[in-house]
């Protein structure tokens, strides 16, 4: 346990807070949440805690089997759990528009979004629609999804008079991307391309997204936020493509990271704890707002990030 694991930020929360405790007495009954990757690593703690604390969680995952074995193990630790499952592949971007489609016209409101799914540093590899993996999977089909869901946030805010709140799950990653912030015109360079620097762009990209749709929020004048978040260093198959950190967290990993109780802790706190009300277009880190980057403050990057990923949707 690292020495700083138990000091408190302005939150009142910290680096060892889990997710039931940052939720504890917060009622959440009559809202509707969606977690993306809810099949494995803090995605089921956040599936967990959110219905735990009344929600009703909607998981979009690609493996539909594990997210019954999620969803029935929830149910039998908290039997009055709302949850259901959606198939979803983010790296596919007619998976997506699918997802979108069933979930609008099933009539459910949406007041919560979490983008949690993601996958790390993995060998180059291009989606369905031709994009690197990492870039495709992390920004781009979360990106279109929001877009997709957007209008029903919309409705559920206007109708339930209540805030509604997207939740990006990013990385302190983000500081290892490559020089320039977002390389646009090398998105699919497979010769220049690093593992990590691509994985810290998508999640650079992850927090530039919540920026700029802040500002488009807010422009409209809904009572929608956006913000990002790193859960932490967590214990999870997140490193299933890189074999010598994998051999070296089963090692020491208990010692130096975060359990997945504590890895979901930000996510929850900023879906669901009043504190974080009004309040978009940060970056949380330990339950409490954190610095990013020059690049994960620059206006400039963002909207051209959103203007580069709103061509790329259109063209696929």
């Amino acid at each position: 346990m690292w020495p700083f694991s138990s000091k408190k930020g302005v939150s009142g929360f910290s680096w060892s807070s889990t997710a039931e405790q940052v939720t504890h007495g917060i009622d959440a009954t009559g809202l509707t949440a969606i977690v993306t990757g809810a099949s494995s690593g803090i995605g089921v703690e956040t599936t967990r805690v959110l219905a735990l604390r009344g929600a009703h969680v909607v998981m979009g995952v690609r493996n539909m089997v594990a997210a019954k074995e999620v969803k029935d193990t929830i149910l039998k630790d908290i039997p009055s759990a709302k949850v259901d499952a959606i198939e979803l592949d983010l790296s596919s971007l007619d998976s997506v528009k699918k997802f979108a489609s069933e979930f609008n016209s099933s009539g459910r409101p949406l007041n919560i979004l979490i983008n949690n799914a993601g996958i790390m540093a993995c060998p180059f590899k291009l989606s369905k629609d031709n994009i690197e993996l990492q870039f495709a999977t992390n920004h781009i089909g979360h990106f279109l999804l929001t877009n997709l869901l957007l209008d029903t946030m919309k409705k559920t805010t206007r109708e339930s008079k209540k805030e509604g709140r997207i939740v990006n799950v990013a990385s302190e990653a983000h500081r290892f991307a490559y020089p320039e912030g977002i390389r646009f015109d090398k998105i699919n360079d497979q010769p220049s391309y690093n593992n990590w620097r691509a994985y810290g762009q998508s999640k650079l990209a992850n927090i530039l997204h919540a920026n700029q749709l802040t500002k488009h929020l807010k422009e409209d004048g809904v009572n929608i936020t956006a913000n990002s978040l790193h859960p932490g260093t967590i214990t999870t198959n997140l490193f299933r493509h890189n074999n010598a950190v994998n051999g070296l967290i089963n090692v020491i990993g208990k010692l130096v990271m975060k359990n997945i109780q504590q890895g979901a802790a930000t996510t929850c706190y900023v879906a669901l704890h009043p504190q974080v009300k009004g309040v978009s277009g940060e970056y949380f880190s330990d339950s409490n707002v954190f610095k990013t980057t020059p690049h994960g403050k620059d206006a400039d990057l963002a909207k051209k990030l959103w203007d580069f990923s709103i061509n790329l949707v259109k063209q696929k």
